[in-house]
């Protein structure tokens, strides 16, 4: 895993509908993203079902290697004509991104797509081009990590039109509201939150039009070590030391004898955290050149328990303790690597079960397949 991309994407229904006439179709590969942001004709149902199939479509042709004009003439001659404006389509953003940045966007009669990097609207001058009797404009350049595409529906830029705002928010406006909230740090989702709160506000909780934002952010991988237990033999606390230390990102130890091992490798002293006591979770620790100090199998048994009921690092229970911590860490990261040391405290044994089946063994392995069928990089090494 070089780089990662990430999507989000939110929308809101034209106030009185059910549906939503915008829609939104994402598709994967080894090693791209096809984003594809759909805005049907009209608003309600109808809308909804031409936006739906363009944006399948689109997204379908391109990730088995369609060209432009083959995906623009499959969606003109599926979708149905309007039988009062004598034309059969809905409008459409895509957005192609690989691992490598380069990135091609595709823009057919909606809003022009903001392109931020290091938190500043960039130009990105689009080439047009006419495919099947349509004005469509191009795009290629290359994404760096952390830059963010942001393809909206022109509910966006018509959000409070006649009311709170005379002309609506129009694209320059949306452009320097998303400068502003550059400074935060947001991921995919939450650039789509941001932004979406912001038009139900200028709306007054009322869309006058079908409202979206599609978001799509290049970024490194974040990288985690979690090493738990001492290794069997007392001639690898060296090597497992220095594994954990030679990993980049962040790093976490869980466990009072490993802890006591690393922090003796490494001629450091581990401070126990006082402020943060829990009747439940015993407290943490600081250690130099790591992220988070636990206790052992208390900690990462309560640690499983979170990732079985929380799904995002943001809905986990606002309270500071070990477990928390080191749920949010393993939530927020891409890449996690389990060291964990093979020798058995006789304390977590059950004798019912065989020598090797401890209990942290059982709760490692319950977390490692958490994380992976969550889309994490998990790998897991022993000692």
């Amino acid at each position: 895993m070089n780089r990662l991309i990430e999507t989000g994407w939110s929308s809101l229904s034209k106030y009185g509908e059910e549906l939503c006439g915008d829609n939104i179709e994402i598709a994967r590969t080894a090693d791209a993203v096809v984003a594809v942001l759909a805005d049907g004709l009209g608003s309600g149902v109808k809308a909804n079902i031409l936006s739906k199939m363009t944006a399948k479509i689109i997204a379908t042709m391109f990730e088995k290697g369609a060209t432009l004009p083959e995906v623009v003439e499959t969606v003109t001659d599926t979708l149905p004509i309007c039988q009062k404006r004598n034309i059969a389509y809905s409008t459409f953003t895509i957005i192609q991104v690989r691992e490598d940045g380069e990135t091609y966007i595709v823009e057919f009669d909606n809003p022009a797509v903001f392109y931020l990097t290091q938190g500043k609207i960039q130009q990105i001058n689009p080439q047009m081009v006419e495919i099947c009797g349509k004005r469509i404009k191009e795009s290629r350049f290359i994404m760096h990590p952390g830059d963010i595409i942001i393809a909206v529906s022109d509910g966006v830029i018509h959000a409070g039109l006649g009311e709170i705002l005379n002309l609506g928010w129009q694209w320059e406006n949306v452009a320097e509201y998303l400068e502003q909230i550059a400074i935060n740090n947001l991921d995919a989702e939450g650039w789509c939150q941001w932004l979406m709160n912001a038009c139900e506000q200028l709306y007054a909780g009322k869309p006058g039009d079908d409202t979206s934002v599609l978001t799509v952010k290049l970024r490194n991988p974040k990288t985690l070590t979690v090493a738990l237990g001492p290794p069997r033999q007392r001639k690898d606390d060296a090597i497992f030391t220095q594994l954990i230390m030679a990993e980049p990102g962040k790093r976490v130890i869980c466990g009072g004898t490993t802890g006591t091992i690393v922090a003796r490798q490494l001629g450091r002293e581990i401070e126990v955290n006082l402020d943060q006591l829990d009747p439940v979770i015993p407290p943490t620790g600081r250690l130099k050149g790591m992220e988070l100090v636990t206790e052992g199998i208390i900690t990462v048994s309560h640690t499983l328990e979170l990732l079985k009921q929380y799904r995002k690092a943001a809905d986990l229970p606002n309270r500071t303790n070990g477990a928390v911590a080191l749920a949010r860490l393993l939530l927020e990261s891409d890449k996690i690597r389990f060291l964990v040391g093979k020798a058995v405290n006789p304390a977590h044994q059950n004798p019912d079960l065989p020598l090797n089946a401890t209990l942290k063994m059982q709760v490692i392995q319950e977390i490692f397949e958490l994380l992976q069928k969550r889309g994490k990089e998990v790998t897991i090494c022993y000692f």
